[in-house]
C-alpha cells in the first residue's frame, strides 16, 4: 500500500527532487545491512528466531505512522531507515524459521508459499490504496495511516499464534564471522548476487519512469497490484518446480527476464508497453524471490543457518545503496534510459555467470 506512492509523495507533496528517491531507498536498504547479519548470528546464539521477527515487524508497523506525519524528505529518510532496521532484525531469523519448519525437499515450496502469501498483501494493499485515493484524491498521508492497521495485526498474529519449532540450533562460543567459513559454492553464489544487485536499483525508479510516461498515483497503485498479482499466482508453483528441477534454471530464467524488462523500460515510449513490462516483472519476481531464498538455505551450514542466511541479506542490502545512487545519477544527469540499460547489462552477465557456476548443495 505504501511503496508505490512514496515516490509521488516525495516529489509531488513534499516537493523533493527525483534524486532523493535514490538516496532514500539506497540508504534505507543499506543502513540495516550489517544488522541483517548480526540478527541472524544472534538468533543462532539464542536458539530463538521469533523474538527478532516480532521486533522487526513491529518497527515496520511504526514506520507507517511515521510516513503519515513526515513533513520533509529528511523525515521520510528517517522513517524509511526505521522500517529497514526492522527488516534487518527480522529477515534472516524469519528465513531460518521457515527452513526449520519444513523438510529440505520442500524448501522451494515453503519459500514459494511465503513469497505468495507476502505478495497477497502486496496485491490487496495497492487496491485498498487505490480505492481510498479514488475517494480522497492525492491524500497520500491517509493511505500511510491506513497501512498501519494491517501491519499491526500482522505483528499481533506473529506474537500470539506462531510457535517456535524445536530445533538443534546450539549456542556456540560466539565465533567471529568470516567469509572463509562459508562453503565455496555459497561464496561464488554470493558473488553472483552482488553483481546482479548492482544493477537491481530500487523499484521506485520503475514507478518514476512510469510517472514520466503519464501514470498518476491511481495508475501506479494498479500497476503495482498487477505486478504482484502475477507474482502471487505463480509463487507456489514455481517453488514446487524448483524442488523438482533445481533452483539454478529458474533463477537464470528470472535474471534473464529481468534484463529484458529493464531493456524495455529503457526503450519504452508508450504507457501500454509499461503494463506489459510490469506483467513480466511479476513473472521475474515469481522466478526469483522464493527460489533464491531456497537456494541460500540449501547452501548454508545448518548449525550457522541464521548467520549465513544473514550474510545473503547483508550483501543484497549493501549493494542497494550504490545501485540506487548510481541509478539516480544516471537518470537525472545522463538520460532516463541510462540506468535501465546498465541494469539490463549487469543482470544479463549475472545470468550467464550463474548458469556456469558449479553449485554443490547439502
Amino acid at each position: 500500500m505504501v511503496y508505490p506512492i512514496t515516490p509521488l509523495f516525495l516529489t509531488v507533496v513534499l516537493g523533493a527532487p527525483v534524486w532523493t528517491v535514490g538516496v532514500i531507498e539506497g540508504f534505507a536498504e543499506s543502513a540495516a545491512s550489517l544488522l541483517k547479519l548480526y540478527s541472524g548470528w544472534l538468533s543462532d546464539q539464542a536458539g530463538k528466531r521469533k523474538p527478532f521477527a516480532v521486533a522487526g515487524y513491529g518497527l515496520g508497523a511504526l514506520s507507517k505512522l511515521g510516513l503519515a506525519l513526515a513533513a520533509s524528505w529528511l523525515m521520510v529518510l528517517a522513517v524509511r531507515l526505521l522500517d529497514r532496521v526492522g527488516k534487518g532484525l527480522r529477515a534472516a531469523p524469519r528465513d531460518a524459521l521457515i527452513a526449520e519448519n519444513c523438510a529440505p525437499e520442500q524448501r522451494g515450496q515453503a519459500y514459494g508459499l511465503h513469497h505468495s502469501l507476502e505478495t497477497v498483501g502486496e496485491v490487496l494493499g495497492p487496491l485498498v490504496g487505490f480505492a481510498f485515493l479514488l475517494r480522497y484524491t492525492e491524500q497520500y498521508r491517509g493511505v500511510f495511516a491506513i497501512a498501519f492497521v494491517p501491519a499491526l495485526f500482522g505483528v499481533l498474529l506473529l506474537l500470539w499464534k506462531v510457535r517456535e519449532p524445536q530445533t538443534e540450533v546450539a549456542k556456540q562460543n560466539r565465533p567471529k564471522f568470516t567469509f572463509k567459513g562459508l562453503s565455496s559454492s555459497y561464496r561464488q553464489y554470493l558473488g553472483v548476487v552482488v553483481l546482479f544487485g548492482l544493477g537491481n536499483s530500487s523499484d521506485a525508479f520503475l514507478l518514476v519512469r512510469s510517472q514520466d510516461l503519464g501514470f498518476d498515483g491511481l495508475d501506479l497503485l494498479l500497476l503495482y497490484a498487477v505486478f504482484n498479482l502475477v507474482s502471487v499466482a505463480l509463487g507456489i508453483s514455481v517453488g514446487r518446480l524448483s524442488d523438482r528441477v533445481g533452483r539454478r534454471p529458474l533463477l537464470t530464467m528470472g535474471y534473464s527476464l529481468f534484463a529484458l524488462v529493464y531493456l524495455g523500460f529503457a526503450l519504452a515510449q508508450s504507457p501500454g508497453l509499461i503494463w506489459v513490462l510490469f506483467l513480466f516483472y511479476g513473472l521475474y519476481g515469481a522466478l526469483t524471490r522464493g527460489v533464491q531464498k531456497a537456494l541460500v538455505a540449501d547452501l548454508v551450514h545448518p548449525e550457522r543457518r541464521g548467520t549465513e542466511i544473514g550474510t545473503f541479506h547483508m550483501l543484497t542490502g549493501l549493494v542497494a545503496l550504490p545501485a540506487s545512487l548510481l541509478a539516480g545519477f544516471l537518470y537525472t544527469q545522463i538520460s532516463v534510459g541510462a540506468p535501465f540499460y546498465l541494469s539490463a547489462l549487469l543482470s544479463a552477465i549475472a545470468a550467464l555467470y550463474l548458469w556456469r557456476l558449479p553449485l554443490k548443495t547439502g
